[in-house]
């Protein structure tokens, strides 16, 4: 009858101590082989994986309020993403193609176009460096409109109705 309380292990056949200590040496040796060749490796692949950031934007209302918004930021031209999509929702719906045919700067030749509704002469005035000259290139029109509002308005973000 086993004993209560006591538990019996398996014995492991043990290694000649002099075999123990060559693989231990020899697997520390191998290691300090390796790992000077694995850090330089990585190292040196390192920098060039960090270096190239390229930001893509979505061909949408969401991405072309992005990208202006960073075109702005570069030229020092002030607007938040909600003051230039409210701003877009009431002047085209977010149709980068719309067009203003019959309000009095249409009557005058001049209609307004794109996201923002901005005429030609505005557009071409306050027309931002590396952007499109199209008026009806979101990108363009956005950062156009929003350089316009800043220099009368103090910002996209101050406009709540027609500009």
């Amino acid at each position: 009858m086993p004993v209560r309380g006591r538990h019996h292990h398996a014995r492991t056949p043990r290694r000649p101590l002099a075999l123990t200590r060559t693989l231990a040496i020899t697997g520390t040796a191998a290691a300090a082989l390796v790992i000077p060749f694995l850090t330089a490796t990585t190292a040196s692949a390192a920098p060039a994986a960090s270096s190239s950031t390229t930001t893509y934007y979505a061909n949408n209302l969401d991405g072309w309020i992005r990208e202006s918004l960073d075109i702005m930021a570069q030229n020092g031209i002030p607007g938040t993403y909600d003051g230039i999509y409210r701003n877009i929702i009431r002047e085209s719906s977010g149709n980068p193609y719309a067009i203003n045919n019959w309000d009095s700067n249409a009557a005058a030749g001049t209609p307004s176009k794109g996201l923002l509704q901005v005429i030609d002469p505005t557009f071409a005035a306050y027309h931002v460096t590396g952007t499109s000259y199209d008026p009806y290139d979101p990108i363009a029109n956005i950062t156009a409109a929003c350089n316009y509002a800043a220099a009368r308005y103090g910002s996209i973000d101050n406009v709540y109705g027609a500009y």
